[in-house]
């Protein structure tokens, strides 16, 4: 769920085609390379125009624009193989991460390769700027010579909420010579722009009844369907409280490791020596974290914090020429989800080195968000990356995705593991963000070299102030407030689909680009709702008939009536904070709970850093580790959510089942075990 006004495209997307599959290899660069000027044949990029429902509000105009043409690896055949053998035990080549800088020297494309592009993009009119990878070219122009250099029509669109972006209605088409090189082109709509998935705890009435957890006087129940209704449509609160933090604002470090049962395994089981790295679109107030870990863990505990700052970051913005990083969308304007990441790592992984917060603008077009993830890869810092911002596939169109992918791939490849958070809208993804109610699902949680994580619910369960509760069996469910997300017609007098947005649900479901990933198999993983490759609207990326990628991987809790405590503050020096206009009426002031898929990404990446920690080196995607222990001894490992004997069993439509499901994944995790235990 969105907690940041952004603009809302209704009916906006739907991608049409299979995506131009890279031709690699030495006939890709030669191709390239031989490419003239004298009039060469055109081809269309398969899956690049955008269709809307929208009304077309007359053609775009813009005096000088920015794209960036995104361009295959030299050896996608290659690196696919690598990969696999990576991360296949027994293999020659099992763990032995690229070190920084070989992927590029392996796999960057060639200098002919990009020579050939940058001569066409100068022939048509365009400037070629620097850009942050070698498989990225940045050109600028007017939007007229972009249009004509790609042989496409631009055009603004009014979306059914009042709100205007620009999109190309018609196909990319390049040179035949230089279109097998090309994946897409990036900045060709404005319709790319990330959303946090933090949800706080709505309910203003908070007792307050104990400051460090020393009394239970605040504790309440599980909110009632006649409580929500009274909340969500009448705008009338409830006493709510949860777990030990001040004021009953939600679980403590403390109760978080023992319910899901971490190790007493010393720094060692703490993240020691681990570097992590949160990814962010908003800046934050670094004593914030310090008062949360003061309170937590006393007043000697320095937290690890190191920002990198790219694209200039949300304070000061350096927007590609043309694309928009409005102000109101800048500054501290998510600093609730920042804060929630880096407070929910140190709960699991307290003695990390660092905590590297990786900060750019939040714009338009995708750009300095794909600059962001490049960054993070190409410092090869970062043992363990996660990030809780998103876009639903359709949003976010098959450029973005496929540039995106190639980082993944360098961080696969560099043993790094990358964590996203599953979505907020249950089933439906795209449904805060374009309006459309048809199954969907967020990247970059949908990539196949990125963990996605799901969120569950302690549903009736409040350890109170028990600094360490065991995990109660049988109680902790998928995450869908009461159940109220689904296609129901009428839930307490609102569609169910009204709840999927208000309370928010677990995402899940199967990908629209991605097909299933080599470590995706087990019990369940074939399943009534798997899909297969079509061409168009399922796994586009995909050869016709093979299984989608499903997700999410695994789960933990993103309740947020079952939260976690946050502490997160603002004030005059802190513009578009969402902290500020709410955090300091509470009980303690700036104390709340927070809830979200936002928090389970980051607390599964703490475990990450715990393994790299106890074992000594690093773990890589935890993809294909998480399905090994699922199929040798999933119940040494994980909490499967099955649904049997709960009321809340499904996350708007798919349900939770004995084993693999598309609600949780996998399951929850068993701390100790996943740390500890080598493989």
């Amino acid at each position: 769920m969105s907690l940041i006004n952004r603009p809302l495209r209704a009916g906006l997307i739907a991608v049409l085609g299979l995506a131009m599959s890279a031709m690699t290899g030495a006939f890709a660069t030669s191709a390239l390379a031989s490419a003239t000027s004298a009039a060469p044949r055109y081809v269309a990029l398969s899956g690049s125009a955008t269709t809307t429902h929208d009304s077309v509000a007359g053609s775009y105009s813009s005096s000088r624009m920015s794209v960036e043409v995104a361009l295959a690896p030299r050896d996608q055949a290659g690196l696919n193989a690598m990969l696999r053998a990576l991360y296949t035990k027994g293999s020659g080549q099992y763990q032995n991460w690229l070190a920084r800088g070989q992927f590029d020297a392996r796999f960057a494309p060639a200098a002919a390769t990009r020579a050939a592009v940058d001569r066409y993009l100068a022939q048509q009119g365009l400037t070629v700027t620097a850009s942050a990878s070698p498989f990225l070219i940045r050109a600028v122009g007017t939007s007229a010579q972009v249009s004509a250099a790609f042989q496409t029509t631009l055009r603004t669109y009014s979306g059914a909420r009042g709100t205007r972006f620009f999109a190309n209605s018609t196909a990319v088409r390049l040179p035949a010579t230089l279109a097998p090189g090309v994946l897409g082109v990036i900045g060709l709509t404005s319709t790319v722009r990330a959303h946090d998935m933090a949800v706080p705890t709505k309910p203003a009435s908070r007792s307050g009844g104990h400051g460090a957890a020393t009394a239970a006087s605040c504790e309440t129940g599980y909110p009632t369907l006649s409580q929500l209704v009274g909340l969500y449509v009448n705008g009338v609160g409830f006493p709510s409280g949860f777990g030990g933090g001040p004021g009953c604002a939600g679980l403590t470090p403390s109760q978080t490791n023992s319910l899901y049962d971490a190790p007493h395994a010393g720094a060692r089981g703490k993240g020691k020596g681990v570097n992590l790295a949160v990814f962010e679109l908003s800046a934050y107030l670094p004593s914030d974290i310090a008062t949360w870990a003061h309170t937590v863990y006393g007043p000697g505990f320095t937290p690890p914090l190191k920002n990198v700052i790219v694209d200039g970051g949300p304070l000061h913005p350096q927007c590609p020429a043309g694309d928009t990083c409005p102000a109101s969308i800048e500054g501290y304007a998510g600093d609730i989800e920042v804060d929630a990441d880096i407070e929910t790592q140190l709960t699991i992984a307290p003695d990390a080195s660092h905590i590297i917060v990786y900060n750019a603008p939040n714009d338009e077009t995708g750009q300095t968000e794909i600059d962001e993830y490049t960054k993070i890869a190409s410092d090869d810092t970062a043992s363990v990356v996660s990030s809780s911002w998103g876009e639903c596939e359709a949003a976010l169109g098959p450029a973005v995705a496929q540039a995106e992918n190639v980082v993944f791939e360098q961080m696969a490849a560099q043993g790094q593991s990358m964590f996203a958070s599953a979505g907020d809208d249950g089933a439906f993804d795209c449904l805060t963000e374009t309006g459309s109610t048809s199954l969907s699902v967020d990247d970059p949680e949908s990539q196949p070299w990125v963990t996605s994580v799901g969120g569950t619910s302690w549903q009736n369960f409040n350890p109170g102030t028990r600094p360490r509760p065991a995990y109660p069996a049988g109680v902790e469910s998928v995450w869908n407030v009461d159940n109220l997300c689904n296609t129901s017609a009428d839930e307490g007098g609102q569609p169910g689909l009204f709840w999927c947005a208000e309370t928010g649900g677990g995402g899940g479901g199967t990908s629209s680009f991605w097909g299933r990933p080599f470590y995706q198999h087990g019990p369940g993983i074939n399943n009534p709702y798997t899909t297969v490759g079509n061409g168009t609207t399922q796994c586009a990326f995909a050869a016709n008939g093979t299984p989608c990628r499903e997700v999410p991987d695994i789960s933990a809790n993103a309740d947020q009536f079952t939260p976690y405590a946050e502490y997160c503050t603002g004030n005059a020096n802190t513009p578009n904070s969402v902290c500020a206009t709410f955090s300091g009426s509470q009980n303690p002031p700036g104390w709340f709970g927070i809830g979200g898929t936002s928090l389970s990404s980051p607390l599964w990446s703490g475990i990450a850093a715990d393994r790299d920690s106890f074992q000594g080196h690093r773990s890589g995607n935890f993809n294909p580790l998480l399905y090994l222990l699922y199929n040798v001894d999933p119940g040494r490992y994980f909490h499967d959510i099955t649904g049997i004997g709960q009321a809340t069993n499904n996350n708007g439509l798919f349900p939770t089942v004995p084993g693999y499901d598309l609600a949780t994944g996998i399951g929850t995790p068993k701390l100790a075990a996943l740390i500890t235990e080598s493989f």
